[in-house]
């Protein structure tokens, strides 16, 4: 099974760079999606989705932002009807900002996660520390259910100096702070974090670090300067996964080029 995670800057902007092409060659079962930047409606042509947002093959299902057009958002795309959609988790300051989707396929749930950003301020990182207390019971009951899961998304935080070109620098910046790290890297069962907190006896895993423990690999480069030319990225993208799916882990690439986003699509490929 091959899951793709991508967080597109704008679904429309990412179709007109060529990522559907590229995505069909793929061969992907799943696609998460985040920040899509529509409403589903906007994509719509002659009664159903467009065929410029759809490749052949696919269905999809949105979660939008409620609160403001043209932000946020996710989406997933399956070659195979889930049994079940969600799109809430029961928060609406969260759920309305369009940031969680999940199908269900048996005893297998895959999560479209986008978690909020505080770079643009006091206002918003709050909101991330709210988000981030909120979120953590959920993500304790999901990894205690028995349940398999994959948990897709922009998280908006690094794990460690591995993940980050400039990590003393960062310190402060949202997204790398110490108590966002030591929050991500408390549920994290691996010894791949920053050393702040000790990793549970069972927790979460981090998909790309069951196969590669430390080479430096970014999702995500500012635009500003040049960046992603030189390489100072992040890696706040990411799929994580319950114990469960450990040894199911074949194969992770992250998708640099071609530039379809500021981030850059993630790739594993999982034994059935």
């Amino acid at each position: 099974m091959r899951i793709i995670s991508f967080n597109a800057n704008g679904v429309r902007s990412a179709a007109k760079k060529g990522f559907f092409d590229w995505f069909v060659q793929q061969d992907a079962d799943v696609l998460c999606m985040q920040e899509t930047k529509a409403q589903e409606h906007q994509l719509i042509a002659d009664g159903g989705l467009h065929g410029d947002f759809l490749p052949a093959g696919y269905k999809a299902w949105f979660r939008d932002a409620t609160t403001k057009k043209g932000y946020s958002g996710v989406a997933i795309y399956a070659r195979r009807e889930p049994d079940e959609v969600r799109t809430a988790l029961g928060w609406a300051p969260f759920d309305d900002e369009g940031r969680y989707i999940e199908v269900r396929f048996g005893n297998l749930s895959v999560v479209s996660f986008y978690i909020p950003s505080g770079s643009s301020g006091d206002l918003r990182q709050g909101f991330k520390f709210e988000v981030m207390d909120w979120l953590k019971p959920i993500l304790d009951e999901w990894l205690a259910s028995g349940r398999d899961y994959v948990l897709c998304g922009d998280w908006n935080i690094v794990r460690s100096r591995h993940d980050i070109r400039n990590w003393s620098s960062n310190q402060k910046n949202s997204g790398c702070t110490p108590p966002e790290r030591a929050w991500l890297n408390g549920m994290i069962g691996d010894a791949c974090g920053d050393g702040l907190v000790e990793p549970p006896a069972t927790g979460w895993l981090d998909a790309l670090r069951v196969l590669r423990t430390e080479a430096p690999e970014y999702t995500w480069w500012s635009n500003r300067g040049a960046a992603r030319a030189n390489n100072v990225g992040w890696r706040i993208d990411y799929q994580f996964i319950t114990p469960s799916l450990r040894d199911r882990v074949e194969a992770c690439a992250v998708h640099a080029e071609p530039r379809f986003s500021d981030h850059a699509p993630l790739v594993v490929d999982y034994r059935a």
